[in-house]
């Protein structure tokens, strides 16, 4: 069963990458003001989030950006999502099952990037925790038992 989940994974990360070749411009600009802790905090774009595993394989999400001290999820919303409001909503369930902070921004917001960087520093100031609104600060003993709670698989 191992050799399932390990080619699982290598698919699912394939997957990612692909994304990642292909950005949107949208993605491509919100990346040029995340990367590198420009916000205090490390976001990772494209990256696989697995929400369920059984006998059939792996269930994942691949969310926009990702920050992993915070458990933030950015996403972007542009055209296609005025027609997927229902699997966006089982999205944003999934994720917050899984301890996920979800914050979806239009792409027409990207028309004011200041204010799109505040959203989201102000969202992960909000989140309630031994992290919030704290950068660069080592996890505590909760998030480390928080952490250690958590499958390997949930998030990598």
């Amino acid at each position: 069963m191992k050799r399932f989940f390990s080619s699982d994974y290598k698919l699912i990360k394939k997957s990612a990458r692909e994304l990642r070749r292909n950005q949107t411009d949208s993605e491509a600009l919100l990346w040029e003001h995340l990367r590198g802790r420009k916000l205090g905090h490390k976001f990772l774009r494209q990256h696989p989030i697995v929400y369920k595993g059984d006998l059939t394989g792996l269930n994942y999400f691949i969310a926009d950006f990702y920050c992993h001290e915070t458990k933030t999820v950015v996403e972007l919303d542009g055209e296609i999502h005025e027609h997927q409001f229902e699997y966006d909503q089982f999205r944003d369930e999934e994720m917050k099952l899984k301890g996920l902070n979800v914050l979806r921004i239009k792409n027409e917001e990207l028309s004011d990037i200041p204010a799109v960087l505040n959203k989201i520093s102000e969202f992960i100031k909000a989140i309630p925790g031994p992290l919030s609104g704290h950068t660069n600060s080592p996890p505590g003993p909760l998030s480390k038992a928080l952490e250690r709670g958590c499958p390997k698989e949930c998030i990598f």
